[in-house]
């Protein structure tokens, strides 16, 4: 294997605690989409993938791994009755303001850091949008560490197709065989694979478990700080 030389993490449920982070937000997307109407919500909840009574989220499904658009589309589908132009407007503020209160899996300035200071590339690609993104980095005080980032309207296209990838190979200069695609859900392991990246490594800090997340993983690791314990055998030269 080609020494791997850049790594790229997807955001929610990799970068950010899911459950922390998220369940609130989905509650409050679900009460915007039915327009206050708590039945409703519950039942769009349900459609999208998330228990309302437990909070469990399914895997892969369009809360665990949608887009904002693809949500706003799920959302419409199930019963919401506004526009999917206004609905993707709504859920993109929404989740811009979320960073402001999402949960770190670690320190997430001191982690960076030091990756960095090993040598590594590094990138974010999410699906959320790419201001909640940026937010999200200067938030926890690690954007000065990051090369790349990526989110659905960024133009590299959408997970699981391997344009994110791509995108942060032409910014670093890598080649795919170089790169370390991290994530929670199969989104993010199939656009590694489908960008023949060189290493498809899954978390447990998301919507994913081992038994879902085996198949397309390299490796299936508790949180992202084990990271640093794998990469030794595959640290730049």
């Amino acid at each position: 294997m080609q020494a791997i030389k850049g790594i790229l993490f997807d955001k929610d449920g990799t970068l950010l605690d899911y459950d922390e982070s998220w369940l609130p937000v989905n509650r409050e997307l679900a009460r915007i989409a039915s327009e206050g109407d708590p039945a409703l919500a519950d039942h769009l909840l349900l459609a999208c993938g998330m228990d309302p009574v437990t909070g469990h989220i399914v895997p892969d499904s369009l809360l665990a791994a949608g887009n904002t658009r693809q949500i706003a589309d799920g959302l419409v589908a199930a019963g919401s009755r506004l526009d999917v132009v206004e609905l993707t407007t709504k859920l993109d503020t929404l989740f811009s303001h979320a960073a402001e209160f999402s949960v770190a899996v670690t320190d997430l300035a001191a982690f960076f850091g030091r990756l960095h200071a090993r040598g590594f590339r590094l990138g974010i690609a999410s699906s959320d949008n790419e201001r909640s993104i940026r937010q999200t980095a200067q938030r926890f005080g690690f954007a000065q560490f990051v090369d790349y980032i990526a989110g659905y309207d960024s133009g590299f296209g959408t997970k699981p197709e391997a344009g994110m990838v791509l995108g942060f190979c032409a910014a670093t200069g890598l080649s795919p065989s170089e790169v370390a695609v991290v994530g929670d859900n199969n989104h993010d392991l199939h656009m590694g694979r489908n960008a023949k990246a060189g290493v498809t490594v899954a978390v447990l800090t998301g919507t994913g478990s081992r038994e879902s997340l085996a198949a397309a993983s390299d490796y299936c690791l508790n949180d992202i700080t084990e990271l640093e314990s794998l990469l030794p055998g595959l640290q730049p030269a």
